[in-house]
């Protein structure tokens, strides 16, 4: 390389948010400073919720971010119930994983189809790619109008759902209803099917780094609202141990935090470290699936992500009609509790990665304090140091091109921001 050479982006396409890219390359092909700088300004939702009710985190909370509100109302939920020493019955933990998957589902469609395969496939957008590829768009569209009908089923609204409370739910789908939906999830196997063959296919980069991969997991099932969370460096604690394993801290560079395991480095979250810890949990199709990919598991380049998602996509539609199969539709969707002082921890697998929120409570049901670290907090960190390995292999091409493929990698991590700074 006979000169330097700088990579800009000033606003990061296809995320969600507001995220930019500085790299500075020396003559010798050093990085001489790399940052991944997030911009969006904090909200200050641990400062404000101060004050406030138990029973208000949960409303609050979700509006954190409008793509992934589920996964934190489910998990400002679960903290508080912790707190309050509150245990739901079988049918509302059921109901709540469905509402869980529905987000995922959601989620992760709006990620591969719409912000990612563009990129994959050599088009702009998703409205180039329409244009060649009509039959791959409304695939996508389907699917996410199907997690949208589940999550509008079970929560009262597709955004920002409303009937999860402490305890329970406000108003519990019909049976009718919910068959209606089995059957869709059903009609919608081979479009998941379609999905891991279609990211199977496409060319990815060939890059691996093998960073700490961290997920929750449970050995009885594919764990996304409870379970212990475990590393594949070793790291098996439950979500009361968490501040006592991870740390943030705080860059010049980013309104976001950055986290890494304490005496350790930064890591990873997300549907890739799920499907490496928790492949065993998967539905047996979706293992078949896996196994028919043509790439093996634990895998650790953060472009496999994609097809990660797709894996679980097939578990997602086979856990769905399990769950919907053994419920009761019964009314035992509140129950009684008193409200005390405690404090509470959850981990749950927001679409992006692991989720922590916890809360101290007074006697009152008065909130005193409030911890909350979402998913791209967690992979901030781990965002920059994969771009440090992965931009020395890139140099060789147009810079026009290096910037691309640092983008791609980016859009890998499907970034919430505004979740990040909350």
């Amino acid at each position: 390389m006979d000169k330097e050479k700088t990579i800009e982006v000033d606003y990061i396409a296809r995320v969600e948010g507001r995220g930019a890219i500085n790299i500075d390359i020396s003559k010798d092909g050093e990085i001489k400073d790399l940052k991944f700088r997030i911009y969006e300004p904090p909200r200050f939702f641990e400062s404000f919720l101060i004050g406030r009710k138990y029973d208000e985190v949960m409303e609050l909370t979700s509006r954190i971010c409008g793509i992934c509100p589920v996964a934190h109302q489910i998990t400002a939920l679960r903290a508080v119930e912790n707190a309050l020493q509150i245990e739901p019955s079988q049918q509302t933990r059921d109901l709540r994983k469905l509402l869980a998957i529905s987000a995922h589902i959601q989620s992760n469609v709006l990620s591969m189809y719409f912000l990612s395969l563009p990129d994959l496939m050599g088009f702009e957008s998703i409205i180039a790619m329409a244009k060649n590829h009509p039959d791959i768009v409304k695939r996508g569209l389907r699917l996410k109008k199907l997690g949208n009908d589940i999550t509008e089923l079970i929560g009262g609204r597709a955004v920002h759902p409303v009937t999860a409370i402490v305890g329970g739910f406000t108003k519990i789908p019909s049976k009718n209803k919910m068959m209606n939906i089995k059957k869709r999830l059903k009609e919608a196997k081979q479009d998941a099917y379609h999905t891991v063959d279609l990211f199977s296919d496409v060319e990815i980069p060939d890059f691996k780094r093998e960073c700490e991969h961290i997920a929750v997991s449970d050995p009885n099932e594919y764990a996304i609202n409870n379970g212990k969370i475990r590393s594949t460096h070793g790291l098996n604690i439950n979500e009361m141990e968490y501040r006592d394993y991870i740390s943030e801290k705080q860059v010049p560079h980013s309104t976001a935090l950055h986290s890494h395991v304490k005496t350790r480095d930064s890591f990873m979250v997300g549907p890739l470290p799920r499907v490496n810890i928790n492949f065993d949990q998967l539905s047996s199709d979706a293992k078949d699936a896996a196994k028919r990919s043509g790439f093996s598991f634990p895998n650790f380049n953060p472009f496999v992500s994609h097809l990660a998602r797709a894996i679980e996509l097939v578990h997602d539609i086979d856990e769905s009609i399990e769950i919907i199969d053994r419920l009761p539709f019964k009314d035992d969707s509140r129950i009684t509790f008193t409200v005390k002082a405690g404090f509470g921890a959850a981990v749950t697998e927001a679409p992006r990665g692991m989720l922590y929120h916890s809360y101290d409570i007074d006697n009152n049901g008065v909130i005193r304090g409030a911890d909350i670290v979402p998913p791209t907090a967690h992979n901030a960190n781990n965002i920059e140091k994969d771009l440090h390995e992965f931009v020395p292999t890139l140099l060789h091409l147009p810079i026009d091109e290096i910037t691309l493929r640092c983008e791609m990698l980016i859009r890998a991590y499907d970034p919430c921001i505004s979740c990040s700074t909350h």
